[in-house]
């Protein structure tokens, strides 16, 4: 009987025919994240083994992987006969406590004879006969044991973790996040990665009116996400004379819009340079004058390139429950003003004219602004390997 850890796949189980480039991807990913570790990883279409001797540190890894439904420590004997099954789950149950138990089974391998309800009830007969002092309770048992018999072996577990779900990383491409450092953008980079989705993030400065702790904060989110992401490129855009450009031209009320504007369409470009396929951002319905319907149409009409919003119909308390979970929320309410919170009107603009946004725009060399705003932009990449260099933002 050979101890390895079990992933379930739960949703990659519905992509039919293209299951193998799904499972070959999350191979890789979970191969990436414990490079570290002595491991070797087999899967067939209904599930994946890990073979290691270091289960703890594995299992912790594994824990921040797209495309896992659900994870266990696992017994696989290689044997379908049903004593020798009997005499192994007999042997680990003598070393666990529980009062109450119900067999689970599950029969891939059809030439067995009994059906799988047979398989449970004489299982669970030979556990009773065996091990004293232990009820059945079908209901809510103590331990539930699943027993699964595959085509030339037989695996049991108890006591599923639940994975992350959703897919693995890269299978849907790459998108690039516009990341603030407020809470909502982070979570919208979270929920882009658990689609499958491979990011990289563009952040705009604006020195001397934003400092270099706000910049800092934005690396700190970024390792966060980098967790998931396996790494992440950040581009640093600095946006300072864009900014006092629109201030000292732009009527104030249109400040937020034409600022937005001038954003989405750098990163259009950069996400283009970097086979980008969609921009993501935190923008959520309503939540500031930016982000009303109007004020989304008129800043979307600068970019042809699709828009994601992951968050644009949660209420700010669940965004905030969610960043809680992700360990972003304490880095993102730290008091650092970022680009979208200075020069803020005190009657922005919510139902922006488009007329006049490109009216506006025309008081301003935006075009020569961009790219010089591009030509000059920093990239950091950051990595796992990279924690120490930013040990002091973390």
């Amino acid at each position: 009987m050979e101890k390895v850890i079990l992933i379930k796949y739960g949703e990659l189980s519905t992509k039919k025919a293209n299951i193998n480039y799904f499972l070959a991807k999350l191979k890789d990913n979970i191969l990436i994240a414990l490079k570290d570790y002595d491991v070797k990883i087999e899967y067939d279409l209904g599930r994946m083994f890990i073979h290691t001797n270091d289960f703890s540190n594995v299992l912790k890894v594994i824990q921040n992987i797209f495309g896992i439904h659900e994870f266990c420590i696992a017994y696989l004997i290689k044997s379908i006969e049903f004593k020798e099954v009997t005499k192994n789950i007999i042997n680990l149950l003598k070393e666990t406590t529980f009062k109450t138990f119900k067999v689970e089974t599950k029969r891939s391998n059809k030439k067995i004879n009994n059906t799988s309800v047979e398989l449970s009830k004489m299982l669970g007969g030979e556990i009773l006969k065996n091990i004293p002092n232990l009820k059945v309770d079908v209901n809510n048992p103590d331990l539930l044991l699943n027993v699964e018999y595959r085509l030339n072996n037989t695996l049991i577990y108890y006591e599923t973790l639940p994975g992350l779900g959703g897919y693995p990383v890269g299978t849907l491409g790459k998108g690039l996040l516009m990341l603030s450092g407020g809470i909502d953008s982070p979570v919208a980079g979270y929920l882009a990665i658990k689609r499958g989705v491979k990011l990289e993030a563009i952040y705009f400065e604006s020195p001397p009116h934003t400092s270099n702790e706000a910049k800092n904060k934005v690396f700190k989110l970024s390792r966060k996400l980098a967790l998931y992401n396996n790494d992440i490129n950040v581009h640093i855009i600095n946006f300072t004379a864009i900014q006092e450009a629109i201030y000292k031209n732009i009527p104030h009320e249109y400040l937020i819009t034409i600022m937005r504007r001038m954003m989405y369409r750098i990163s259009a470009i950069i996400a283009n340079r970097r086979n980008c396929k969609v921009l993501i951002n935190g923008e959520s319905i309503g939540q500031v004058a930016s982000q009303t319907l109007t004020s989304m149409s008129a800043i979307n009409e600068a970019v042809k390139i699709p828009v994601i919003r992951p968050v644009a119909c949660f209420d700010k308390l669940e965004i905030i429950e969610i960043a809680k979970q992700i360990d972003t929320y304490e880095t993102s309410i730290l008091p650092y003003e970022d680009c979208c919170t200075i020069f803020v009107p005190k009657h922005p603009v919510i139902n922006p004219d488009l007329k006049k946004c490109l009216e506006y725009e025309k008081l301003i060399p935006y075009e020569e602004l961009i790219y010089n705003a591009i030509k000059n932009h920093e990239i950091i990449k950051i990595t796992k390997e990279e924690i120490n260099e930013y040990s002091d933002l973390l």
